[in-house]
């Protein structure tokens, strides 16, 4: 049985996969950079109930190393690339629109020509309610235009959605964009506008 690929795995969201594929009896990999947005030590603990499971490896690396994601790929049979890591933040993006394009659009093409080379086909894409952007139907659906991006961020997302439909395209991968809006709970990031200290 192949194990999963988490990158960001070390953050909110991922963290709590990795936790619950663990229990579900999922040999898992995890990929996290620890990118100083927050503090370090905050996604260090996210981990500690996982960090002695048996079928855990935390790999603490970059998706813009191409290198160590083709060795990680040669190492380890992945059934699944769950692909979480990204610069998140809509604010920072408008001053640091280079670094999010370099994480957040070339990280996401590197992980897809790794599983393209390594031959796994099956992808869940973290992206963003912010991908709709100056879209005025609320509640938004699925099927309304996400090509009015008012962020860097929101645009890297975006991008990040169009290089899966590509790679979907033309080499079958199976894949699913999951466009996150706000979640909240146990180990959110400290400045989200619903955090648990606030609650």
């Amino acid at each position: 049985m192949g194990a999963f690929l988490v990158t960001g795995g070390a953050g909110f969201i991922g963290s709590h996969l990795v936790e619950r594929l663990l229990e579900g009896g999922q040999p898992v990999i995890c990929l996290d950079n620890f990118d100083p947005y927050y503090e370090l030590e905050l996604k260090r603990m996210n981990l500690s109930s996982a960090r002695n499971h048996p079928q855990f490896t935390l790999v603490e690396g970059d998706i813009r190393d191409q290198r160590l994601l083709d060795d990680l790929f040669a190492l380890h049979r992945f059934r699944v690339v769950v692909h979480l890591a990204a610069k998140a933040g809509v604010y920072q993006s408008l001053t640091r629109s280079e670094e999010y394009a370099d994480v957040n659009i070339r990280g996401t093409l590197n992980i897809l020509e790794a599983m393209r080379t390594h031959h796994v086909s099956k992808l869940i894409f973290a992206s963003s309610s912010s991908v709709y952007g100056g879209c005025t139907n609320i509640p938004f659906v699925e099927t309304d235009p996400a090509d009015r991006p008012i962020s860097p961020y929101a645009a890297t997302k975006h991008t990040g959605e169009l290089l899966c439909a590509l790679y979907h395209h033309l080499w079958n991968f199976d894949v699913a964009c999951l466009r996150i809006f706000t979640v909240y709970g146990p180990r959110q990031r400290p400045e989200m506008a619903i955090h648990p200290a606030f609650v």
